[in-house]
C-alpha cells in the first residue's frame, strides 16, 4: 500500500511541476510539402533541370520520330522492297529501338539522380531557414511530416517561405 501512495504523489508531483514547463513551451509546425511547391528555390530548381535535360529529351523525340518514319516506309513499302532491303530496314528498325530504349534508361536514371541532388539541396536550405526562424522567434518545437492536426496560429509555414524568399533574392 506505501508503494502505491509513493507513486501516485510522485505523479502528482511530476504533474503539479511540468505544467508551468508545458505553458510555456513554443512549438511551431511547418508544412514541408507546401515548401516544396511555394519556395523560390524550388521552382528554380525545376525549371534549372527541365533547361539542363531538354535538349536530351529533344534527341529522345527525335530518335522516336526517326523510328515511326522507318516503321511507316516498312509497312507502306514492304510489299515492293527486295526481300535483302526488307531485312536491311527491320534490322535498322530494331538497332535504333534497341538505341532508344538505352537512351530513354540513360535519361530516366540521369534525371532522377539529379532530381535527387537538388532535392537534397533543398531539404538541407528549408530545415536550415526552419531552424534559422526557430531561434530567431525563440520556438522550443518545430514539428514537420506527421502532424495530424495544428491550428493555424502555430503553422510556421509563411515566415519559413518569406526567409527562403529573402535567400533566394539575395542569391544565398
Amino acid at each position: 500500500m506505501k508503494t502505491i501512495e509513493k507513486v501516485l504523489v510522485l505523479l502528482a508531483a511530476v504533474t503539479v511541476f511540468s505544467a508551468p514547463v508545458l505553458a510555456e513551451t513554443r512549438v511551431g509546425v511547418v508544412d514541408t510539402v507546401r515548401l516544396m511547391e511555394e519556395a523560390p528555390q524550388a521552382k528554380s530548381a525545376q525549371a534549372d533541370i527541365e533547361t539542363e535535360f531538354a535538349p536530351r529529351e529533344q534527341e529522345l523525340v527525335k530518335l522516336q520520330k526517326s523510328i515511326r518514319g522507318l516503321e511507316d516506309k516498312a509497312s507502306r513499302d514492304g510489299a515492293v522492297m527486295s526481300e535483302k532491303q526488307s531485312g536491311k530496314l527491320e534490322r535498322e528498325i530494331l538497332s535504333k529501338r534497341r538505341e532508344l530504349k538505352r537512351t530513354q534508361d540513360e535519361f530516366r536514371d540521369d534525371l532522377n539522380i539529379r532530381k535527387n541532388e537538388v532535392l537534397s539541396k533543398l531539404q538541407r536550405q528549408m530545415y536550415e531557414a526552419t531552424v534559422t526562424l526557430a531561434k530567431e522567434k525563440k520556438y522550443d518545437v518545430i514539428l514537420g511530416q506527421g502532424v495530424i492536426y495544428s491550428n493555424k496560429s502555430v503553422d510556421i509555414t509563411d515566415f519559413v517561405l518569406d526567409k527562403l524568399k529573402a535567400q533566394a533574392k539575395s542569391g544565398k
